[in-house]
């Protein structure tokens, strides 16, 4: 039945959305999606942080037969058509390795719907290192570099589909040395492909012991993103994060009352720092163990909300465009930013 549903789906919308033309080989500037590399230019807004499927159960017992991509396809379709029409134009997709990664269900999704999708490369070490393998704590963080290099020139597990970005995680402040060990990676990462680096991350010290970090391996706060800043319990950090130059992204929008974004974009208005922030759901999304993959949460409130909340309070297009175009595409375009 899920299969039946979801060739459906695709038949209707292949008639309605014609393919984009990828280019061959990624330059400065684009995005690098499970299509190939795509020139922003023709883009609108833009969705930085979500998530279409996740699975929860730790690196040990992760594995594709945990679930069924038509299963998955048949829940997530619908409500990645409702974000297409909604304005979205481009979808990050911020699941990492071990933790549900996969390429091909996504690069399925984003043919079927037209709408571009970028993955990542990387290792998630926050929730006490349960989502990352043994030779994560082996390996040297140049050897972990080199594997997630490998995926961006090569691609990812033998698809030929490469990452657009860097997904790592920490824990609180401060950093354990595999914490350390992870965002080094990721520095070095980011100096030989030029991918973004996005960091889940609660804290305001844990952020900022991660920019000595990177910076100290020569990279440019401009080439790293603050993850679920809006968690941070003193707002100061933000401020002092982004005037270092890094992103600032705030992303549990449709969780948090859209009048909160509403206060914090005022707030980063105010600072002048409005165009260091991303924002975005950390929606989604289908979780393999639970029946039916659970319940979603909708990748529309920004537009259906937020955007409408902003009009009201005298936001321009012009700014709305900063917010949501021009910042994401600073972001995470492929280019390398060092000191």
């Amino acid at each position: 039945m899920h299969r039946r549903k979801f060739l459906q789906q695709t038949a209707l919308v292949a008639l309605a959305t014609p393919f984009a033309r990828w280019a061959p080989a990624p330059k400065n500037g684009q995005f690098m999606t499970v299509n190939g590399p795509l020139n922003t230019a023709g883009l609108g807004y833009i969705l930085p942080h979500e998530h279409i499927l996740v699975d929860f159960v730790g690196a040990d017992k992760v594995s594709r037969d945990r679930y069924d991509r038509e299963a998955v396809a048949a829940v997530m379709l619908p409500l990645l058509i409702d974000a297409k029409k909604a304005g979205c134009t481009a979808f990050f997709d911020c699941t990492p390795q071990y933790l549900g990664r996969d390429v091909q269900l996504l690069q399925r999704l984003s043919q079927t719907v037209g709408l571009p999708i970028i993955t990542n490369t990387g290792l998630y070490s926050a929730r006490n290192n349960m989502f990352i393998p043994p030779y994560a704590f082996e390996q040297t963080a140049e050897q972990l570099a080199a594997s997630w290099i490998r995926e961006f020139d090569e691609g990812i597990e033998g698809t030929g589909i490469k990452p657009g970005f860097i997904k790592i995680s920490v824990d609180g402040h401060p950093l354990t040395e595999v914490n350390k060990k992870i965002v080094r990676a990721a520095a070095l990462t980011h100096k030989a492909t030029g991918l973004t680096i996005a960091s889940h991350t609660g804290s305001g010290q844990a952020a900022l012991e991660q920019l000595d970090i990177v910076q100290a391996e020569g990279v440019a706060a401009a080439a790293f993103i603050w993850v679920h800043a809006q968690n941070a319990k003193t707002h100061s950090y933000f401020t002092e994060a982004a005037k270092k130059g890094a992103w600032i992204s705030f992303d549990g929008l449709g969780w948090q009352p859209a009048d909160e974004y509403l206060a914090i974009i005022k707030m980063m208005q105010q600072q002048k720092l409005m165009q260091q922030i991303l924002i975005s759901h950390d929606a989604g999304w289908y979780e393999v163990g639970k029946e039916g993959g659970g319940k979603q949460q909708p990748f529309t409130v920004l537009f259906q909300q937020l955007i409408p909340k902003l009009k009201t309070a005298g936001f321009t297009e012009k700014q709305l465009e900063q917010l949501f175009h021009h910042n994401p595409v600073a972001a995470f375009s492929v280019n390398k930013r060092l000191v």
